[in-house]
């Protein structure tokens, strides 16, 4: 397969912004106002992920074309979980997507491959579209355990899941994410590639073909053309470059 996926494959260039915890109604007044003029690429789907108490504002002062994402939510309809979101209550605000298993999730707040994989499948089973995260830190990498702990996180998911169809993966090294440091085109294609072979062998050959893998980490205008030319990224999770207007040169980054 060439670097020119896009014409010999079906799989639709996503990209995500995720601000994180950051914004107030004045700077989100400036990134809809960029987000509008563009132009953005028709051809790629963008989805960007707010903080919760925006979510709705955001919703409705965003073109219907751009996806709205929640950065969290639980693996219950409702209860007695103070502070959390439950899928149905991004179902009510017109909120279509949802976060999981962002690797600050599993990494400040401990969240576990088993919790993440209950919360895909029950977002899901709700009708949410999820990215779900996957990545490997810093020591992992150099223990030369990347493809070990990708798979795991992986097939943790799998494990609780039938249909894929609404789900995008985010591989994420999390010695790239805000660090600067970014991992280099062909070691992020490496992973992507290893990561769709395994899930052609253990989960499905056609899902394989069809489920989007972005990239997340450090992601930046000046960076992205060169990622977005390998074959096995379809897309990327972008950080703090979606707060600023270069993250159009981003969405826009497949040529």
């Amino acid at each position: 397969m060439s670097a020119k996926c896009p014409d010999e494959c079906p799989r639709k260039f996503v990209v995500g912004g995720n601000w994180k915890m950051n914004g107030s109604k004045k700077q989100i007044d400036e990134i809809i106002s960029f987000l509008k003029a563009g132009p953005l690429d028709s051809n790629t789907e963008v989805v960007v992920g707010v903080p919760a108490v925006y979510l709705e504002y955001v919703r409705n002062n965003l073109p219907a074309n751009i996806g709205v994402a929640g950065q969290n939510c639980y693996k219950e309809e409702k209860g007695a979980f103070t502070g959390e979101v439950s899928p149905l209550m991004l179902k009510d605000i017109n909120v279509d997507w949802v976060i999981l298993g962002h690797s600050e999730r599993r990494q400040i707040f401990k969240e576990t491959d088993d919790l993440i994989a209950d919360k895909v499948a029950f977002a899901l089973e709700k009708g949410l579209k999820v990215i779900a995260c996957v990545g490997e830190t810093l020591e992992q990498r150099e223990s030369g355990k990347t493809e070990e702990v990708v798979f795991a996180q992986t097939q943790a998911i799998a494990s609780k899941l039938k249909d894929w169809t609404n789900v995008v993966i985010a591989y994420e090294p999390v010695w790239a994410i805000g660090t600067g440091k970014t991992a280099t085109p062909q070691q992020a294609q490496d992973v992507h590639k290893a990561l769709r072979e395994y899930i052609a062998k253990n989960i499905g050959a056609d899902i394989a073909k069809s489920i989007r893998i972005q990239y997340g980490g450090s992601v930046t205008g000046a960076n992205c053309v060169e990622l977005a030319a390998m074959p096995d990224i379809d897309g990327f999770l972008v950080g703090g470059a979606s707060l600023k207007p270069e993250f159009v040169n981003i969405v826009n980054a497949r040529q």
